[in-house]
């Protein structure tokens, strides 16, 4: 507890080093925060006022972008204000904060694509039973399960990190409280929170990931025995948006963690780090916009009016 007490405050470096070029980052990553948070508030709104979207698939897919604006938030305001006026110093709560947060929606986000996954396997291996299967009680179980899953794990790790003894520099190099970098400031033994994280982490990633994998194993078998090519096409193009968000989110997070941290670098965690924390969440919208017919139909039901208004 005196730990606790003594540390106030910690300092998040940034990306340091880029001489001259924060400006130019700057206005590269504020705008791909804007797109992130338009893209996915314009897709909650098609969904919630287009009726012909009130689906089991919508449904999980507004859940998902009400992820992605959350996901974002916990990292990018930080971020940017490193690159606009150098390191910034935040309070240890606000550490405590930003990390459990950042887990939680990283764990949610798992959950998730794998309740997708189901909701596409049942669709097209099962369509006379989806009805039935996918129903609002479902989808409510499966959403709340995620959500509620994902704000439990980290709990565990989050309140064994932050009570290390913190003996070392407060500064941490990232330009947010990551568990690697936290870590390197502890001047006690690591081992046990190293172990226990990798135990929980390998169950939140890897069920959800395995169960994702079996879910696709099902549907391609069940779209190739579809004797017709458009049928096929049809039926793949129900799924292809999810099956892409489902490969950049494990290929970048898996790139990422796949290295031991001892032979990864600073430079190279913080690059890799990006992708998942502030592009990621950038492509998300536009692939479920612009690959969804359905999508684009509501979004031009929704603009008409004021194309209408505008054109009167």
């Amino acid at each position: 507890m005196a730990n606790l007490t003594a540390i106030k405050e910690f300092l998040l470096l940034g990306f340091g080093g880029l001489h001259g070029l924060q400006w130019f980052l700057f206005g590269i990553f504020l705008g791909i925060y804007v797109v992130t948070l338009l893209g996915n508030f314009l897709v909650l709104t098609v969904i919630s006022f287009d009726c012909n979207l009130q689906t089991p698939m919508y449904f999980f897919l507004s859940n998902f972008s009400f992820l992605e604006i959350w996901y974002t938030t916990s990292i990018a305001p930080k971020m940017l204000q490193t690159l606009l006026s150098g390191p910034q110093v935040i309070s240890f709560v606000g550490c405590v904060a930003q990390f459990y947060f950042f887990a939680s929606m990283a764990v949610v986000e798992c959950f998730l694509l794998a309740a997708m996954s189901y909701d596409r396997y049942i669709a097209i291996c099962s369509p006379l039973q989806y009805p039935s299967l996918v129903n609002l009680h479902t989808c409510i179980f499966l959403a709340g399960g995620s959500w509620l899953g994902g704000f439990l794990t980290p709990v565990v790790t989050v309140t064994m990190t932050f009570q290390l003894p913190f003996c070392a520099t407060y500064k941490i190099d990232h330009f947010f409280c990551d568990l690697a970098p936290m870590l390197k400031l502890a001047c006690s033994d690591t081992e046990t929170v190293e172990k226990t994280t990798f135990l929980l982490a390998s169950f939140v990633t890897m069920v959800p990931f395995l169960l994702t994998v079996a879910s696709y194993v099902h549907i391609v078998a069940a779209v190739l025995r579809i004797p017709s090519a458009a049928g096929k096409q049809r039926a793949f193009s129900t799924c292809s948006s999810h099956l892409i968000v489902v490969t950049l989110y494990y290929g970048t997070l898996g790139t990422v963690y796949a290295i031991p941290t001892a032979t990864r670098a600073a430079a190279l965690n913080k690059i890799f780090s990006l992708f998942y924390t502030v592009v990621t969440p950038l492509v998300n919208p536009i692939v479920y916009s612009l690959r969804n017919k359905d999508v684009k139909k509501a979004m031009r039901r929704l603009m008409s009016p004021w194309v209408y208004a505008k054109g009167t």
